[in-house]
């Protein structure tokens, strides 16, 4: 039996995007990020546009913090996402909606900027694994 902090919900293993990434089917990363990430990303081979639909959203200055939300909500529920990457800085912009994300699939992974170092404090997911194993 898996243990679970109590509060925090236990992950959900039986969405339907699971089981297709248990079977092998093909899944994308999506990334929300500066331009200099983005590009960066696309330019490794992760872009995707299908129907006016994207897997990625650059930040710039003019991007709304409810466009972000938009961007991170959308991409959480697209059966073909199975990891989205997000410049921690950007992260840090919605992180209420990071913190009652509880779901395996799509993972969420905090990265680093070119102008914004990485800070494991500020990561969801390593302050998971700290109050799992009854760290703070």
């Amino acid at each position: 039996q898996t243990l679970h902090p109590p509060s925090t919900p236990p992950p959900q293993m039986s969405n339907n995007r699971t089981k297709k990434l248990l079977k092998g089917q093909e899944a994308l990363m999506a990334i929300i990020g500066d331009e200099d990430t983005v590009t960066g990303f696309l330019l490794a081979g992760i872009g995707d546009v299908e129907k006016e639909q994207s897997n990625f959203l650059i930040v710039a200055q003019e991007t709304s913090t409810a466009q972000i939300e938009e961007a991170f909500k959308k991409f959480t529920q697209r059966s073909d996402i199975a990891i989205i990457l997000i410049n921690q800085h950007i992260a840090e912009q919605i992180r209420y909606l990071l913190d009652d994300y509880h779901e395996i699939v799509p993972s969420i992974l905090e990265i680093p900027s070119k102008e914004h170092p990485y800070d494991p404090e500020k990561d969801s997911v390593l302050k998971r694994v700290r109050q799992f194993f009854g760290q703070r």
